[in-house]
């Protein structure tokens, strides 16, 4: 992770001060496109529920090779997580055990892509932008719920169908719909990509599911990590949360 990043702003000592590290992570978003070629695409997941006693994060990183969208390397890590489930607070919780898992990975990918929000978020600093400034990574967020923000206007039935996301008056990223009566994705960028590179992107990683291939993966490995975790230690893990 780039050295000049306080380590305090990953792992604040308490919700006051992660507020201001998030104000500050914020603040080094790139909404620019500063990618080079794409040779490997990764997707970031997280297993985990609120009402685990353990409070366990299980964090999956998965690596797809581009085009052919095939996976190619997968890394995962359990954590305990350090501050309570807070909604809004979530990347201080995840992006610990996502970079214990990203460390364990022998190639990199050049694009993430992360089930979550990039800067659709109340302070600009959902997990995926969390996680891309953390790394200096191009990420992208795609999230199954707002957070923020609504519809600009009606959104389409057929899959490809678009409508801006927005909230107080600018956009902060686009539903998109990727399968016919399927719920829509909402899609914002993380850091280091454009607002409409990034639904390009999702666009592109489409195999037929809801999903992009790359988070559709990353959700796999990720129960399949909280899976291994309970036959191993003989334990009853709430189901995941999404």
């Amino acid at each position: 992770m780039p050295e000049t990043i306080p380590p305090e702003w990953l792992d604040p000592p308490n919700l006051a001060a992660a507020r201001v590290a998030q104000v500050a992570l914020a603040a080094r978003v790139e909404a620019a496109d500063r990618i080079g070629p794409v040779r490997l695409i990764g997707g970031v997941d997280i297993s985990n529920t609120r009402f685990d006693p353990e409070n366990l994060i299980f964090a999956a990183v998965v690596v797809l090779a581009w085009p052919g969208l095939e996976v190619v390397a997968t890394a995962t890590a359990v954590q305990r997580a350090r501050i309570p489930y807070v909604p809004g607070f979530l990347g201080f919780r995840e992006v610990p055990a996502l970079l214990e898992a990203w460390a364990k990975l022998s190639e990199l990918p050049d694009l993430v892509l992360v089930d979550g929000h990039g800067i659709a978020h109340p302070r600009g600093l959902g997990i995926a932008a969390h996680l891309g400034v953390a790394l200096d990574v191009p990420s992208i967020g795609v999230a199954k719920s707002p957070l923020v923000g609504r519809a600009a206007a009606p959104l389409g039935d057929e899959p490809g169908a678009e409508q801006p996301l927005v909230w107080q008056g600018r956009q902060l990223g686009s539903l998109l719909r990727t399968r016919r009566r399927a719920n829509p994705l909402y899609v914002s960028l993380g850091h280091r990509i454009s607002a409409e590179a990034a639904v390009e992107w999702v666009r592109r990683c489409g195999t037929g599911y809801r999903l992009p291939e790359p988070t559709r993966q990353a959700h796999l490995a990720a129960n399949a990590a909280r899976r291994q975790h309970a036959q191993e230690h003989g334990v009853t893990i709430p189901p995941p949360a999404g």
